[in-house]
């Protein structure tokens, strides 16, 4: 039986939609690959494309789209309000069938040394994949960001795993990892320094939800902020749970939530839990799902 792996490269571009559609023509029409999404905006300046397939086609399809990440996207002149270090930020390997984590990390390395080899772009392997615990978390390796991320990098303790930084397409995080959603609550404030002391309230790394890594964004577009965060294990901090406890510190500014957003693909365990708390319905099931039954 095949074994199938999901990918989810997120690109340094957010804007110039000619560039965005050349780089996910490169997982477009491929043999034993599927491209399941991909979403930009021009506040982030980000794509965040979604794609499963085997092992194989993963490696193929990627080559293509970090070297035209390469061409098409200098680091040089690039802003956004999401963190970033490379042209490719961050490219994580998920195990859906017949595949492991263990098994992951092999992949990830494996074409990392394939893109070194082909396009010279550098690598800090993270998650599952780092080659120390300083390296699990992407947000300590990101710290600094690109403009940071030169000098970072000739420190002895972030030299990185493959390669070296680059001026024009920056450096890119590569691992295996278990699912995680990424989810943001939009506020009805323009003013970022709430958005962030929320994000700050809400997210483990300072007290918060165990299994929430988040940040306050500035959306200028739209005159709002948001708290964008990613639930690295929504089996164990669900989605609703952080949707009110959101809730709960946006009424100490006297600030509302007005929405939120989901960033890609997320399991549909995620939608469930949610459901069965907003609606009480007890013991709701993913066999109740009719279209469950029609895919099978």
């Amino acid at each position: 039986m095949k074994k199938l792996v999901q990918c989810v490269p997120n690109f340094s571009e957010g804007r110039n939609v000619e560039k965005i559609e050349k780089i996910v023509d490169s997982f477009r029409g491929k043999k034993d690959l599927k491209l399941l999404d991909y979403s930009y905006d021009n506040d982030h300046n980000r794509c965040v494309v979604t794609i499963i397939g085997t092992p194989e086609s993963l490696k193929e399809s990627l080559l293509v789209a970090f070297g035209k990440a390469k061409e098409l996207i200098d680091m040089t002149s690039h802003t956004g309000q999401h963190p970033r270090m490379g042209a490719v930020d961050v490219c994580p390997f998920i195990p859906i069938k017949n595949t492991d984590v263990k098994e992951c990390d092999e992949l990830a390395k494996d074409i990392a040394k394939a893109i070194h080899e082909e396009h010279d772009m550098g690598f800090f392997f993270y998650e599952k994949s780092a080659s120390s615990t300083l390296r699990q978390n992407l947000a300590k390796i990101r710290k600094g960001e690109y403009e940071g991320m030169e000098e970072k990098s000739q420190n002895e303790k972030w030299i990185p795993d493959l390669g070296e930084f680059k001026k024009s397409t920056g450096i890119t995080a590569i691992g295996a990892r278990m699912p995680l959603v990424a989810f943001n609550v939009l506020l009805d404030t323009n003013n970022l320094d709430i958005a962030t002391k929320i994000s700050k309230a809400v997210r483990h790394i300072n007290g918060g939800l165990r299994f929430v890594k988040g940040i306050g964004i500035d959306m200028p577009e739209r005159n709002i902020t948001q708290v964008s965060m990613n639930l690295t294990d929504y089996t164990k901090t669900p989605i609703y749970r952080v949707f009110e406890l959101i809730k709960i510190e946006a009424k100490r500014y006297g600030v509302n939530v007005i929405g939120s957003e989901l960033i890609g693909l997320a399991p549909m365990d995620a939608f469930i839990q949610t459901t069965e708390y907003y609606f009480g319905i007890e013991n709701l099931d993913y066999n109740q799902v009719l279209e469950k039954h029609l895919m099978e």
